[in-house]
């Protein structure tokens, strides 16, 4: 017999299903559009098939992996900002029509470091897992993709995570290119869950559609294994991503904009 719990969690997970399933039609009417756009007069329009995640993200209790309780607000709030200004600088406008050739050390250790208005959230990649991911960040990390960009997602109901990585800071962008699932039989992925602490890939529900933007799971969050999990948080990474976590989300539904300012001033990736 189902619990009311576990329905509470189905129904949500539903819900969610559902409104990413017409973000994702709405994604690909504007890629579409903006195709045509590009083909008349000539501009390079970016234009990333992966974009969010579609179902990404499901739900899980809320107590998190270390013990402790986040209690994001319900409403947005100017004073439960925690984070600094942004840098100066503007978000590159770069696309590309494949995936850059894989050069990476397979063998190697590499580190992710994304210095954001909130702190510095360091991330243990890896590489000999997922190395077409790891190649992609360190190519894009390399161009500054990633520089300026906002964290533009934030879930605090059922499933646990900040999603970053869409210039845009839309829910639609990406490269112009994708990479394949990666690293989907992790021995962390235990009993359909990405535990906190997992770095992962958004795509658009559809096999190999992952491309730039990625998510930052602060509290153990039932998933589906379809999401490639690349890296691994450092212990100040998870302080500073439930600070975030901390000030909530802009709707008050557990699915919106961060009420904290979390831009990445920069990224970089390196071989160590």
């Amino acid at each position: 017999m189902v619990s009311q719990e576990q329905r509470r969690r189905q129904l949500a997970r539903e819900k969610f299903l559902r409104q990413q399933q017409r973000r994702t039609a709405a994604r690909r009417k504007t890629h579409t559009r903006n195709a045509v756009i590009a083909s008349v007069v000539g501009v390079l329009v970016a234009g990333g098939a992966l974009s969010f995640a579609t179902g990404v993200f499901k739900k899980d209790d809320k107590k998190t992996s270390a013990g402790s309780e986040v209690s994001p607000s319900a409403t947005p709030s100017k004073a439960s900002d925690p984070c600094e200004k942004p840098a100066s600088g503007k978000v590159k406008s770069l696309s590309w029509k494949k995936e850059p050739a894989v050069t990476i050390d397979k063998s190697a250790a590499y580190t992710m470091k994304m210095a954001t208005t909130c702190g510095d959230i360091d991330i243990a990649l890896k590489a000999s897992a997922a190395p077409h991911t790891v190649n992609s960040f360190s190519y894009l990390a390399g161009k500054g993709f990633f520089d300026h960009t906002k964290c533009h997602r934030l879930t605090t109901n059922g499933i646990y995570v900040l999603q970053c990585g869409d210039p845009t800071a839309q829910g639609s962008g990406g490269p112009g290119y994708t990479i394949p699932d990666e690293n989907l039989k992790d021995k962390t992925l235990k009993d359909g869950v990405y535990p906190a602490g997992t770095i992962a890939m958004a795509n658009t529900g559809q096999k190999h559609t992952g491309g730039s933007q990625y998510f930052l799971v602060y509290q153990d969050s039932k998933l589906p294994p379809s999401y490639t999990p690349f890296g691994t948080i450092s212990k100040s990474g998870m302080t500073v991503l439930k600070k975030i976590a901390g000030a909530g989300e802009s709707t008050g539904q557990g699915d919106g904009a961060p009420n904290a300012t979390v831009v990445i001033n920069k990224m970089t990736v390196t071989k160590s």
